[in-house]
């Protein structure tokens, strides 16, 4: 890095010219890029061309909607923005899912997108489109480059602006004439790295960390739920040490999962609706209270609710709320724990009935759904492909679950054991996240075994960049649930219209995603007895490729979480 700074100066000084792509390349790497994702175009390849100098990996996808939720990824495994290059018109709108889920799931990263000259706008030249407006509601910030010398400042700009708050995606649009210009060295601003932030760790108000204090060590049967957040700020050590500190029984969700290992004393899965019904305080932190947790009416009306969350605008939205902290949730954690440090022992011994109560009906529960986890019934249940695919996972087996009914069973089941190592969609509830999410899991973190659960309808819609993966010996282990029916839907449409009009729309052909896996140089196996799972799925690891196994499930099995969906009642 000194070095490139060193040459930087005495170009500078030389007057070199620079031009528009070299600076956007630039920018990128003060910002920590190392990697982006793009399909190309026209509008965009000089940035390439200044990436290649910079030393940035291009990763080159088949749609720009794989483009963009890879860069989403990326951000999630690394905990610093991604970044997604995409061509103008098309090649944006392509993307705009990928922006969208990662708004939702409060994910930083920053889509760059080409656009006509300047010199003809208005004009209607190739692919032009009012993209800053169409991505103004789905970023945080939505700007044109009005200038070449302004490129590295407005990137600095919209990479700050993804850390307004609760983080989420920005969108830069540079025109092509801007791109291409060439200009002084000297003159373009490249803001330093370094000296345009601001620390974001805050507490929120003292005098509202003591009264959480103070409400914890009188409480008789606290709970916490452990959100994306827990993960997105990087408080795993301040989540456990509360936990553990307080002697609370901690329910995760989201990127959450894995901050406390399956078998720890504080860790809970199966229990959380009887906690949440019977707790006299309820924590819940970087969760909103949307469709996920029933809009807070999960939660019993004369619970103490406190509720942790980086934005504002999430606190006690959908529901009252006895108190709210804005802030940085590890430093919130941290700052609680410490606060009540000497005078929680008697209290925590004190919850130790109540641990055991919870403890008790999370055994009973795992106990009456064993049969059907161990079942070898024909077609296969999905619990039991779940319950395998959990057996299967190490401490180094990052998880991404991609679809619609069959992730929903692998919710209640599959456990990473490790911090970071759960990935989904969000609350946007996207399809087609799988491949991407793979491709950035093995790019930023090569030595982490990747697992991807798929059904199979969310496979197909980004499952051709299975072959970018094999492109970029990007090996990971794919399964896919197949029941060859979108059948979260169908189990609404089925209750509403009845047997004749049910399957309108959601039954989908008998795929062989075994075969187009071998047929794009992957691994491919075919599994329909629930014995077979097990050994498919070693040899998939050993294979080194990337990996499909297509298991036959029942197409007639249902989620309870897909049963009691709101949208259903």
């Amino acid at each position: 890095m000194a070095e490139r700074v060193d040459k930087q100066a005495s170009a500078e000084a030389a007057g070199e010219k620079i031009s528009g792509g070299h600076l956007v390349a630039k920018a990128l790497r003060h910002e920590g890029v190392d990697t982006i994702f793009t399909l190309c175009g026209g509008h965009i390849i000089d940035i390439y061309d200044g990436c290649l100098d910079e030393g940035i990996k291009i990763v080159d996808v088949r749609h720009e909607q794989v483009a963009a939720h890879a860069a989403d990824g990326y951000a999630r495994v690394t905990g610093t923005p991604g970044c997604a290059v995409v061509t103008a018109g098309p090649g944006t709108t392509d993307a705009i899912t990928g922006i969208a889920n990662a708004f939702r799931a409060e994910s930083p990263m920053l889509m760059i997108g080409g656009q006509g000259a300047l010199s003809q706008h208005k004009m209607g030249s190739l692919q032009d489109l009012p993209h800053v407006d169409i991505l103004r509601p789905i970023t945080k910030f939505s700007a044109t480059v009005p200038t070449t010398e302004r490129i590295a400042d407005m990137i600095s700009m919209a990479f700050r602006e993804c850390y307004h708050g609760a983080p989420g995606p920005s969108y830069l649009e540079i025109p092509r004439d801007i791109l291409d210009a060439k200009v002084d060295l000297s003159k373009a601003r490249i803001p330093k790295p370094g000296h345009y932030r601001a620390s974001i760790r805050s507490i929120g108000d003292p005098a509202d960390i003591e009264r959480l204090a103070d409400i914890l060590v009188h409480a008789k049967k606290p709970c916490v739920l452990l959100g994306t957040q827990v993960w997105t700020c990087r408080a795993t050590e301040a989540a456990i040490a509360f936990a553990k500190t307080l002697n609370i029984p901690a329910f995760m969700n989201g990127a959450g999962r894995g901050t406390l290992p399956p078998g720890d004393p504080h860790h809970f899965q199966q229990t959380r609706r009887y906690a949440f019904d019977k707790a006299d305080v309820i924590i819940i932190v970087g969760t909103p209270f949307d469709f996920r947790m029933g809009y807070g009416r999960r939660l019993r009306e004369d619970a103490a609710v406190v509720q942790i969350d980086m934005d504002y605008r999430t606190v006690g939205k959908n529901r009252d709320i006895s108190l709210g902290i804005v802030g940085d949730v590890g430093a919130v954690l941290s700052a609680v724990t410490q606060a009540v440090s000497g005078r929680v022992n008697n209290g925590a011994n004190e919850r130790k009935p109540w641990m055991e109560e919870l403890r008790a009906e999370e055994d009973r529960m795992q106990s009456d759904r064993m049969t059907r986890l161990k079942s070898d019934a024909q077609p296969i249940h999905p619990l039991r492909l779940c319950y395998e695919i959990n057996e299967f996972l190490r401490e180094d087996s990052v998880y991404i679950g991609d679809g619609g009914d069959i992730v929903t069973f692998s919710g209640g089941v599959v456990q990473p054991k490790s911090p970071g190592h759960w990935m989904d969609p969000g609350p946007l509830g996207t399809l087609g996240v799988g491949v991407p999410f793979a491709m950035a899991c093995k790019l930023a973190r090569p030595q982490k075994e990747v697992v991807c659960l798929f059904g199979d309808g969310a496979f197909t819609l980004t499952g051709w960049d299975f072959e970018t993966m094999v492109r970029f010996n990007l090996p990971f282990v794919g399964i896919v649930g197949n029941n060859s029916a979108w059948n979260q839907i169908r189990f609404g449409q089925l209750a509403k219209y009845g047997q004749q009009r049910g399957d309108v729309g959601n039954k989908l052909g008998d795929v062989a995603f075994d075969q187009f896996a071998t047929m794009l140089g992957g691994y491919g196996e075919e599994v329909r007895d629930p014995k077979g799972i097990q050994p498919a799925l070693q040899r998939a690891r050993a294979s080194g490729k990337p990996s499909l196994i297509n298991v036959w499930i029942d197409p007639e099995a249902y989620a309870p979480g897909t049963q009691n969906q709101t949208m259903y009642r």
